[in-house]
């Protein structure tokens, strides 16, 4: 009867140490899942808004145009055309002076005023220059300020002049504004020394 009980004492312990041997077993073969690998975050690239050109200077009443838009006019003017004489009358004169590096929108850097007298003078300077049939084919390299005078009469009537100190020395009545005004512009010719002195004295 003892040799019975120790036998089954035996076997009981023999599969209880197999059972414990499986489950260490199966605890060292269960592995957990693998932890997540960081990934590379794709970065994408904003591409900066291009800044629009902006106009240098200031514009103004006085001067309202850029020295883009005062070449253009001049351009378009057609030498051997106009009168000899302009018949305006001016009792005021706003100069608007573009540097020699001027371009694009930029506009007048400085602007100064002409009354009566002044006034008269300088139109008297732009009349006296003999107009010129034809463009001129030779122009010299230097450089030199660009000017638009604005004559304004008693009616309120503005003559726009551009005059160039430079190249061909361009002096060019580009528009006529105001009613009952002489409808033809003085025609086109080239600035004289006496005219560029003066317009240099502000």
């Amino acid at each position: 009867m003892s040799a019975l009980r120790t036998r089954g004492l035996i076997g009981a312990t023999f599969v209880v140490a197999v059972l414990g041997l499986t489950a260490a077993c199966g605890s060292e073969n269960a592995s957990s899942p693998p932890a997540a690998q960081p990934t590379g975050t794709p970065t994408s690239s904003t591409p900066t808004p291009s800044t629009p050109s902006t106009p240098s200077s200031t514009p103004s009443m006085d001067c309202p145009d850029t020295i883009a838009a005062v070449k253009t006019a001049t351009d378009k003017v057609a030498w051997g055309t106009g009168t000899a004489k302009s018949l305006f009358q001016p009792v005021s004169v706003t100069i608007c002076q573009y540097d020699e590096g001027a371009t694009g929108q930029t506009y007048a850097n400085v602007t100064t005023k002409r009354t009566a007298a002044q006034a008269t003078q300088l139109f008297g300077l732009v009349n006296a220059a003999p107009p010129v049939a034809k463009k001129p084919g030779f122009c010299t390299k230097e450089l030199g300020p660009t000017w638009v005078l604005r004559f304004t009469d008693n009616d309120r009537g503005v003559l726009s002049v551009t005059v160039e100190s430079f190249g061909c020395r361009r002096l060019v009545a580009t528009s006529l504004e105001g009613q009952g005004k002489p409808g033809a512009l003085p025609a086109p010719r080239q600035a004289t020394p006496e005219l560029i002195k003066s317009l240099g004295l502000r």
